[in-house]
């Protein structure tokens, strides 16, 4: 039996979960551009950190999940949003108190998992590199990789869920020193508890899906799953609706979000701050607490108030700030994620299978976000997002377009690598991605709604995200990565300052 610390020591470099060594990168492969294999000589440095806590539990069985039906057999594009996502997948937890027969769940899983695969056929495709540096998706029927799992740990062991290297373990190990193209998209493991309970961990790839994307293909999935036909429409697979028009054309605007964050004064590169150990780490935030947050941001506004988001997300980037003892000239940037699904013309479907998500940095001085009230922080954290209009989405796309190289763009932030990439989340800047407006629960296979569902991971110093707690009583989870050093004084202050 283990016992969670949720201030569990990582660095960077050593978000590596893997059971086994990932075998050597496949450095004379021309298909993989000369960036990715940077990367995968980072991973591989570390790849015997955390074997200890995979060998907790056992990988029982692997299969290969090929799509129930005949599906289209063609190349599909990405669009120039999916082409700098990160090179990772984004790894999820799902736990079920008794859901039965594991035997039988597995089989249920598999053979729903191969229905859903019809409709969503993407995800049983590859990969591949194409000229400049783009990826596109070569739709063909190798599948989704499914593996059972056993443990000797028990749910309660887990204790409030935070992500740790215990929690990601339960996620599909996954090797990424593999040719891109020979990677699985979708990978499940599920993992069966010494208490009767199970976990399914999903790993679905970053550039194929954002996460309202990625929840819908796991409600269709449990839809099926439980017997029932779907009452929604089919995925709109169409990715280019976000394609950069042709001819090329230059940007219509600066996009400062392209370009690396700001670094701490008096250094010329992140690296040094990338290799400091940090802690991961869950709070809570009630209902009450969060009002009194929204009042405080609105203090004096009789209209266009601050929302829960711009509140929140404001009130982290100050108690971060402080905790870090910035100095007041210091300049820090909080990255945040925009859902365009709404904010071009003409919308996207509600049903788009894909990445419709684009990055925008609020940038202020330290000085000026904690010595002014949260009302500041808020009215930055607005005013980048409402610099987000279609006309701005569109002008990101012909950004892209006009790249040669996009490596620049493309991180591993999942697992902590983020060397010579254009974003990071280190100090002095922060990343608060909400899934406040997700539909996040209610992943009924069969067996019940889950116990819990959250991210496995925090791969770097300064990610944090907002949800809403499974008890769905106006509570919200905050989960973040910050550094031993800042830790306690962050705590104090996140609470303090409400």
């Amino acid at each position: 039996m283990f016992h969670v610390n949720c201030n569990c020591l990582l660095t960077v470099l050593d978000i590596e979960f893997y059971s086994q060594a990932p075998s050597a990168c496949s450095i004379n492969d021309p298909s993989m551009p000369a960036k990715f294999m940077h990367f995968c000589a980072l991973i591989r440095v570390h790849t015997h950190t955390h074997t200890v806590v995979r060998a907790m539990l056992k990988i029982k069985a692997t299969h290969t999940v090929k799509p129930a039906e005949v599906t289209p057999t063609n190349l599909m594009c990405l669009s120039d949003i999916d082409q700098f996502r990160p090179l990772t997948h984004a790894p999820t937890v799902y736990f079920y108190r008794n859901p039965g027969h594991f035997t039988s769940n597995i089989n249920i899983l598999k053979d729903s998992l191969s229905k859903a695969l019809v409709a969503f056929y993407p995800l049983a495709g590859r990969l591949r590199w194409i000229a400049r540096n783009r990826l596109e998706i070569d739709c063909n029927p190798l599948g989704a990789e499914l593996l059972e799992a056993e443990s000797e740990s028990r749910i309660d062991d887990f204790g409030d869920f935070c992500p740790t290297p215990e929690i990601k373990a339960l996620t599909p190990p996954i090797d990424y020193t593999t040719p891109i193209h020979e990677l699985p998209l979708l990978l499940v493991q599920v993992t069966k508890f010494k208490c009767g309970g199970i976990c399914v961990g999903l790993a679905i790839s970053h550039v194929i899906v954002d996460g309202r994307s990625a929840l819908l293909f796991v409600t269709e999935w449990a839809k099926i799953a439980r017997g029932e036909n779907s009452d929604s429409a089919s995925p709109f697979l169409d990715r280019s609706i976000l394609l950069a028009q042709e001819p090329a054309r230059p940007p219509k605007f600066d996009h400062p979000e392209f370009n690396p964050p700001p670094l701490l004064i008096g250094h010329s590169s992140h690296l040094e701050e990338q290799k400091k150990k940090f802690v991961v780490a869950m709070l809570k935030l009630t209902k009450e607490q969060i009002t009194k947050l929204r009042d405080k941001a609105n203090e004096g506004r009789a209209n266009n108030f601050y929302s829960r988001y711009e509140a929140v997300t404001g009130h982290l980037w100050r108690c971060a700030s402080k905790a870090r003892e910035h100095a007041n000239e210091q300049l820090t940037a909080q990255v945040i994620v925009v859902d365009v699904r709404n904010r071009v013309e003409p919308p996207i479907p509600q049903s788009f299978f894909g990445n419709a998500i684009t990055r925008i940095n609020a940038t202020t001085t330290a000085g000026e976000l904690v010595s002014r009230p949260l009302s500041y922080a808020s009215s930055k954290i607005r005013e980048a997002i409402e610099s987000v209009t279609a006309e701005y989405v569109m002008s990101s796309l012909d950004f892209v377009r006009s790249q040669e190289e996009l490596s620049r763009y493309r991180t591993f932030h999942t697992v902590g690598c983020a060397a010579e990439a254009a974003v990071y989340f280190h100090n002095p800047n922060m990343q608060v991605t909400s899934w406040g407006g997700l539909n996040l629960y209610g992943a009924d296979f069969g067996w019940g709604k889950e116990l819990y569902m959250g991210p496995a991971a925090i791969g770097t110093d300064g990610k944090a995200y907002f949800f809403p707690a499974h008890e769905e009583d106006g509570s919200f989870n905050v989960i973040l990565g910050l550094q031993v050093a800042h830790i306690d004084a962050f705590k104090k202050l996140f609470y303090q300052d409400v």
